[in-house]
């Protein structure tokens, strides 16, 4: 039996805005201002104050007031700090915080405000998701039912799109979509291009899929893209050969689709790079440089600026990997990375992502034997692993084949399981703070707490939505299920405030306002305080100057005692090189007489041997004359010849 009930909403934005606003009296006169002082504290005041500045004004144009009044500066100082931030966000956050200071601000608010109502008609056997035309969808228990599909409850805050169409946060609905769906698989690849889904490939019956599909997200209609396949290059006419697969990473880029790695039944050695034109609907092989990873399939592939980082997988012997390489896009390159510290243990099958464009985030995942539930986080700047990571919260259970999405700082998790059962609980963790915190649970054997199923996020109505599709939980899906993300309630206010030109992730406001809230009456110690740190700064500077001059001094004596020496120097060296002359000099007479000494010698010699051989002739000359004067008497006497008188 159907009847109608009525269901009360929560107003939407902006209204919600304004209602919050009144409530807490802000008009914009001086006087609500301090109506609002006296309300909540100092901090909070002026960031409520700023923020409906920028909802209501937009960013901050007008001149910084005088030093001498420090609350207007102090309420400059905060809406400034708000930067570009668009209006809407700045209602949302105006909103979140007036309900964590003051929780039951909208009943009392509601009393004055006139609230829209919607007619949902409630089944009391079975209740199933209304989707006329695209224009309404429910909301889903978490309950299985006989024939295992999400049923619709209403316990839950709605907010009113418009008089034909209900949101629902934070639980999951089945849509009826027309058109002719996918088959029934897992392990294949989404992505989301301009509010449409495509799925490529997978695996049924272990049997290799090749087929594309698109999902309209406006009015959920499945259709199937002919796709034609590109020669590979413009050097060569063959045709390339794109093989089914699964495991594969499919990734958005620009107007075209990445499928990176995946299992084939004829595996290459390398991994593939496959691309597919949105315009053509034409697939082709990219050309890549540099050394490409080993072919692999089951790997995580993480879109960070215009790089995609390539972590862990199974590769084609079934070996499990825990490598690291990154593919610039821009000039499609491959490096292998050397990280520092310990990496996450050898796997597939994993969930990753990029927080603040930084650091990559690795949560479970599976070896051959065991699923993982560990957190690993890769700082990209130094290429170094955490080593030491504290989770608050309750942990997820091992899981693998799970996926996951980001929507500001959360990682919302889905699905997976441990080889024994499904995951049932859909996750979230906050990447500032590693909080882990349930979404929602589901029972029995649903699509979602399937193992190889996809998540995308998308916008409907101008709400954000995460959309899963496929898996196995014991046969295979092609169900679509989707869940509407209460951003206002889900968001850190950290991550609402960016100050992109300065190249930050986020800056929380309170902390750029804390230090600089004065009330009007420190004002004269705040001047005083001010004017004795001048004149500290001033000594300090005259002292620096001082010091200044006294070096200058030395360094001008120090350049003066340098020239002279440098004098003295060069006077040194031409008296060496005249005492070099002159011994030159001195060297060339020493030879010479050296020469002569020797001359002489020989002369001395010379005469030495006359001098012996006069010697030697005197003697034989003096032996002659003896013996002539010998020979002489004798013959003399025999001729008669008398002998010399003595």
């Amino acid at each position: 039996m159907a009847h109608m009930v009525r269901a009360s909403s929560g107003l939407a934005y902006p209204e919600r805005f304004y209602a919050a606003a009144s409530y807490v009296g802000l008009d914009g006169s001086q006087s609500s201002v301090k109506q609002l002082s006296s309300k909540f504290s100092n901090d909070t005041s002026l960031l409520l104050y700023a923020l409906h500045q920028q909802a209501t004004q937009g960013p901050c144009s007008i001149p910084k007031p005088s030093a001498w009044n420090p609350v207007e500066q102090s309420k400059w100082k905060s809406w400034q700090g708000l930067g570009t931030m668009p209006s809407i966000e700045a209602m949302r956050l105006f909103v979140k915080i007036l309900e964590q200071e003051d929780p039951g601000w909208y009943p009392r608010a509601s009393n004055s405000v006139l609230e829209p109502a919607v007619d949902v008609q409630i089944n009391s056997t079975k209740a199933e998701p209304s989707f006329e035309s695209g224009a309404s969808f429910g909301e889903t228990k978490s309950i299985s039912t006989e024939d295992e599909r999400l049923t619709v409850t209403q316990d839950k805050d709605v907010v009113l799109e418009d008089p034909n169409t209900v949101s629902v946060y934070n639980k999951w609905t089945a849509p009826r979509t027309p058109g002719q769906p996918p088959k029934a698989r897992y392990e294949h690849g989404a992505a989301v291009i301009q509010d449409k889904m495509y799925v490529y490939g997978g695996n049924h019956n272990g049997r290799y899929l090749g087929d594309l599909h698109v999902l309209d997200l406006k009015n959920w209609t499945w259709s199937r893209v002919e796709t034609k396949v590109v020669t590979e290059s413009q050097e060569t006419s063959s045709p390339a050969k794109l093989t089914h697969s699964a495991g594969h990473s499919l990734i958005p880029w620009e107007s075209k689709l990445l499928s990176v790695g995946g299992h084939t039944k004829d595996p290459s050695e390398f991994m593939i790079v496959k691309e597919f034109d949105l315009l053509s609907c034409s697939w082709s092989i990219l050309k890549t440089h540099g050394k490409p990873p080993i072919s692999r399939g089951g790997q995580s592939a993480t879109l960070v600026g215009k790089s995609l980082v390539i972590f862990g997988g199974q590769d084609r012997k079934k070996s499990l990997l825990n490598d690291l390489h990154i593919l610039h896009l821009d000039t499609m390159t491959w490096d292998e990375i050397d990280v520092v510290g310990s990496p996450p243990t050898p796997r597939s099958d994993h969930a990753a992502t990029v927080h603040a464009e930084r650091y990559l985030l690795i949560f479970g995942g599976g070896s051959h034997t065991t699923c993982f539930d560990d957190l690993h986080v890769l700082d990209l700047q130094t290429m170094e692993w955490s080593r030491h990571i504290t989770q608050q919260g309750e942990a997820p259970t091992p899981r693998a084949g799970h996926a996951g999405v980001t929507i500001g700082e959360n990682w919302y998790i889905v699905g997976g399981g441990d080889n024994k059962s499904g995951a049932s609980k859909t996750v979230v963790l906050n990447m500032s703070t590693l909080a882990w915190s349930v979404v929602t649970s589901v029972q029995g054997h649903v699509p979602l707490a399937s193992e190889g199923l996809s998540l995308v996020v998308s916008s409907y109505n101008g709400e954000d939505i995460v959309v899963a599709f496929g898996g196995y939980n014991g046969h295979y899906n092609n169900e679509i299920v989707f869940s509407a993300v209460n951003n206002a309630t889900t968001r850190d206010i950290e991550s609402e405030i960016e100050v992109s030109q300065e190249g930050k992730v986020r800056e929380i406001v309170m902390d750029n306002v804390n230090s600089r809230l004065k009330v009007e009456g420190k004002a004269e110690r705040i001047i005083t305080t001010l004017k004795s740190e001048k004149e500290e700064v001033e000594a300090s500077l005259n002292k620096e100057k001082i010091q200044t001059l006294q070096l200058k001094e030395e360094l001008a004596e120090i350049d003066t005692r340098n020239t002279e020496l440098y004098k003295e120097l060069q006077s040194v060296r031409n008296q060496l090189a005249a005492e070099q002359s002159r011994c030159f000099k001195l060297e060339v007479e020493v030879a010479e007489l050296r020469q002569k000494l020797q001359t002489m010698e020989t002369l001395q010699e010379e005469l030495e041997l006359l001098q012996r051989q006069r010697a030697v002739a005197s003697e034989q000359a003096a032996t002659m004359n003896a013996k002539r004067q010998s020979s002489g008497g004798v013959w003399g006497w025999l001729a008669g010849t008398p002998p010399p008188k003595t």
